[in-house]
């Protein structure tokens, strides 16, 4: 095998062998485990060093053992040596344990009684990797008939099913602490005052031009008053904003205008808090009274001074 696997080839590939099982199984982030870690890169080195070692000890000996055959071992030594892969006494072992092959010379004890047009037939044994491989298949059906078809175990569609259910989970648990994910589903209302400053300064930038600085309305309609075109409440003034007004005659759609969905929650809340503020000069009320119908029914009195408001687009 020496003569196949020089030196200069078997230490380099027993390294990195190595070095590619070393930062495969160790968990080193972004960067490779023989940076990241130090000890990582002093075993390797060590490794290394040692492999050497071993080759030059073993050529020694084996120079030390060369000497000490007489001529006629040293002969057959290298007719050894001068044997191609298939002809060497090693390969020729392996392949007679893969294949249990007689020797031609026995061909004639092989003979079967069998003749097709002067084609005779031989009995050989079947290959041993080919028995065991057969074996395990059985044994392999016999375990998949039993798990599937008499425990009930999960086929594919099964585990596909509860895998999307599964994933339908992760996904929903994610948005709720993703802001860039957020959508009208799972946008909540924020009341916090740094909240709705920033609100208030992404309203003004770009929303004061159609509604005022103040909310009172002017291409745009008011959004100070209690009565909404498009619906009401955080969920839809978020869709409003986020997919734009009517068809033809209202805003864009500020997603696809450069407004990520946190600064969206934002300026939602922020016009919610607008609600009842009455400015001076302001538009005058455009659609109908909105109501959120999840919310738990109050007196008509109440009903009038909730924030249950939207934008009006």
């Amino acid at each position: 095998m020496k003569k196949f696997f020089p030196v200069y080839v078997r230490v380099p590939l027993i390294f990195f062998i190595v070095f590619g099982l070393m930062e495969y199984f160790i968990d080193s982030g972004d960067r490779p485990a023989f940076i990241k870690y130090p000890m990582v890169s002093v075993f390797l080195f060590v490794f290394l060093f040692i492999l050497i070692a071993i080759e030059i000890t073993l050529n020694a000996v084996n120079r030390v053992m060369y000497q000490l055959l007489s001529p006629e071992e040293k002969e057959k030594l290298a007719y050894e040596e001068s044997l191609s892969l298939k002809e060497s006494t090693w390969f020729k072992n392996l392949m007679h344990r893969l294949t249990q092959t007689e020797p031609i010379e026995k061909e004639g004890d092989l003979l079967m009684d069998h003749d097709y047009d002067g084609i005779k037939e031989l009995d050989n044994n079947l290959p041993p990797w080919w028995v065991y491989l057969f074996y395990i298949c059985i044994v392999f059906g016999v375990a998949y008939v039993f798990y599937f078809d008499v425990f009930g175990g999960d086929n594919q569609e099964m585990e596909l099913k509860k895998e999307m259910a599964q994933a339908k989970i992760e996904v929903e648990e994610y948005l709720k602490t993703a802001p860039d994910l957020m959508d009208e589903k799972t946008v909540v209302l924020l009341t916090d005052a740094p909240s709705l400053a920033e609100g208030k300064e992404i309203f003004t930038t770009n929303c004061a031009a159609c509604h005022r600085a103040d909310g009172g309305g002017q291409i745009g309609p008011n959004l100070t008053d209690n009565k909404w075109i498009l619906g009401g409440g955080i969920k839809e003034i978020f869709h409003t904003i986020s997919n734009g007004g009517r068809d033809g005659k209202g805003m864009v759609s500020w997603k696809t205008n450069g407004m990520k969905p946190k600064e969206i929650q934002k300026v939602a809340s922020y016009i919610l808090s607008l609600q009842g503020s009455n400015p001076k000069d302001a538009k005058e009320a455009e659609g109908e009274v909105w109501v959120d119908e999840s919310a738990p029914k109050k007196d008509a009195t109440a009903n009038n001074t909730t924030d249950s408001t939207a934008v009006k687009k």
